[in-house]
């Protein structure tokens, strides 16, 4: 136990150490006067600018920043689709594999655009180097770029008066990758490679087994293919850009993607790194570091008290061996607990934590398989996804996901005292509160009404294989992964389908752009607005009063929204198994 306390104790003290020096530099990097070091950045801005016809002069009302949000998504969800589908006759292709099948194609196309990177597919059987560089690596940057900018917009909101504008996004957008995304990815990819972790353009690379055996034909094996590629530089941004989308099937999993416990620390760390950094970007453009540090505290104490649920789910082990009499008390010989599913090299807390990390930070990666998880245990990282990932959540929409949380804390909060909302010198009102409602009620529906869908239909049901309730919580999960754009999926559940393919590609952009336009609203109807001075009667939003009032409710509105659902899945799976416990005592 000691153990596992100073697991987590290390890792969430490096991460609050990080906070400050890059949520400051973040916020020199969106704000209007950059420090002079920062100048071979800004020629590459400005290369960029007059490549792409920029005027940084010029800003944007929040209608055309929403336009140039989905034009620019179009443009890139047509790129990464047509990558796809003409990739068999695409150079860097060392395995010649043939184009991807056009519903696969459309559901990554979307996955990767909306910064969820949900794959249905092999990565190492399915797409070639080219596809994965050109298309997804180079989406993991851009798709990341724009929660940023959205991000960014927002805070100006809060932070302007009397303005019709809030921004550029093709600035934001530049500057995000440029200053931010690219040089974090470049060091991260050096120590990654130093780890292990597989960066070449060679052919996959066939070796000779220590154990020859046999195939199901009976022939001899004696070699085995290993494939390889340009990894480290797409599992670099995979993580710090909150997609998640592994280069190899199996993801974090993977000896070549993940290969040591030092390489397994720094990719965890790197998930929830931008997203923590970001609340004092928040608190320092606003004015006001203490409501970035408040929106930060609320963030971790939704958090860290799932880490520590899931571990200790995980490490009682599964009430089935119980049953039979099977030693799952950690030992000097075991690790002990639920270790199926689960890396020997990483244990199960480093195992638990990345769950937690991964499904909190719409992130996505996983580093052992969620489906092999008690019932309690997957249910954690399944309803972390379902609160709206805005506990830290991605680059940039986990922190406007939360604030929008805010604005519905204060709305009560002044119901309740009979008071106009306000919130950072802005008066909350009913166009900003309905905004609200539809980022938050537009991924919970189509949560629920996908996962309804796919139970109720043939096609559904065809490639749920495991029966009862854990077959629902594997369409559940899906849903609720594609609905708020994370992208880990609880195994078991054949997704690669035209049906699922279709229908979560349909949940995918409805949980990234049903966010992102209203937020752009609530950002343009808050930059309009005059600021209103403290009074007597201001709810302090920097108090831990505030944080139980918003952790409140971000906690609610998921229970309520999700607890039947939830019910029917991962609660009445841990029922039964300690029914049959208990049955089996007897």
């Amino acid at each position: 136990m000691i153990s596992n306390f100073l697991q987590l104790l290390i890792y969430f003290s490096v991460l609050l150490v990080c906070v400050k020096p890059l949520g400051l530099y973040m916020a020199k990097v969106y704000g209007d006067k950059k420090p002079t070091w920062l100048g071979p950045f800004m020629r590459v801005e400005r290369w960029c600018y007059r490549l792409c016809g920029i005027d940084d002069k010029v800003e944007m009302h929040w209608k055309t920043y929403a336009t140039a949000v989905l034009s620019f998504s179009l443009v890139s969800f047509l790129s990464v689709y047509a990558i796809q589908r003409l990739q068999g006759w695409l150079p860097l292709n060392p395995e010649s594999l043939t184009g991807v099948s056009p519903d696969s194609s459309f559901n990554t196309a979307v996955s990767f655009v909306t910064n969820t990177n949900w794959q249905g597919y092999g990565g190492e059987s399915t797409m070639s180097y080219l596809t994965q560089m050109l298309a997804l690596c180079v989406q993991n940057f851009v798709s990341a770029g724009v929660g940023m900018a959205v991000l960014i917009a927002l805070i100006r909101g809060f932070a302007r008066k009397n303005s019709t504008t809030i921004g550029n996004f093709w600035i934001d957008l530049t500057r995000g990758t440029v200053y931010i995304l690219l040089p974090l990815s470049l060091v991260l990819s050096i120590v990654l490679v130093s780890q292990g972790v597989v960066q070449t353009l060679s052919s996959y690379q066939a070796v000779t087994l220590i154990e020859p055996t046999s195939d199901n034909t009976g022939q001899p094996v004696l070699t085995q293919k290993i494939a390889v590629g340009p990894a480290a530089s797409q599992i670099a941004i995979k993580q710090l850009g909150t997609n998640g989308g592994g280069f190899f099937n199996v993801n974090s999993a993977h000896p070549l993607e993940n290969p040591t416990p030092f390489s397994n620390f720094v990719q965890m760390l790197s998930i929830l790194l931008i997203p923590a950094a970001l609340c004092y970007t928040f608190g320092e453009l606003v004015g006001d570091r203490r409501q970035g540090w408040t929106i930060l505290a609320a963030m971790s104490v939704i958090l860290l008290p799932l880490v520590v649920a899931v571990c200790l789910a995980e490490q009682a082990g599964s009430p089935a061996f119980e049953s039979l009499g099977v030693d799952q008390l950690a030992s000097v010989s075991q690790s002990g607990g639920n270790m199926e599913g689960k890396e020997t090299r990483f244990g199960i807390v480093n195992s638990a934590l990345w769950a937690v990390v991964t499904t909190a930070a719409s992130n996505g990666s996983v580093n052992s398989m969620h489906d092999s998880f008690s019932p309690l245990g997957g249910l954690i990282p399944m309803w972390l996804m379902q609160l709206g990932e805005v506990v830290f959540g991605g680059v940039g929409s986990g922190l406007y996901g939360m604030l929008v949380f805010a604005l519905v804390a204060v709305f009560i909060a002044g119901l309740m005292v009979g008071r106009t909302p306000e919130y950072l010198g802005k008066k909350i009102g009913a166009f900003e509160i309905k905004m609200a409602a539809i980022v938050i009620l537009l991924p919970c529906g189509s949560v629920l009404l996908g996962t309804a869908c796919a139970v109720l239909s043939a096609q559904g049901k065809a490639t749920v294989f495991n029966p009862g309730p854990h077959g629902f919580s594997e369409v559940l999960y899906a849903f609720s992964s594609a609905s708020n754009n994370n992208g880990s999926a609880f195994a078991g559940l054949g997704a690669n389908t035209p049906f699922y393919n279709g229908i979560l590609g349909i949940a995918m952009l409805i949980g990234r752009f049903g966010v992102i336009l209203p937020v752009l609203g609530i950002a343009g109807s808050l930059a309009a607005k005059k600021a209103i001075p403290v009074g007597p009667g201001t709810l302090p939003t920097h108090t831990p009063l505030f944080v139980v009032l918003l952790v409140t409710v971000v906690i609610v509105i998921g229970a309520l929204s999700f607890f039947p659902a939830l019910a029917l899945g991962p609660i009445v799976e841990h029922l039964m198994l300690q029914s049959h416990m208990l049955q089996s005592n007897r």
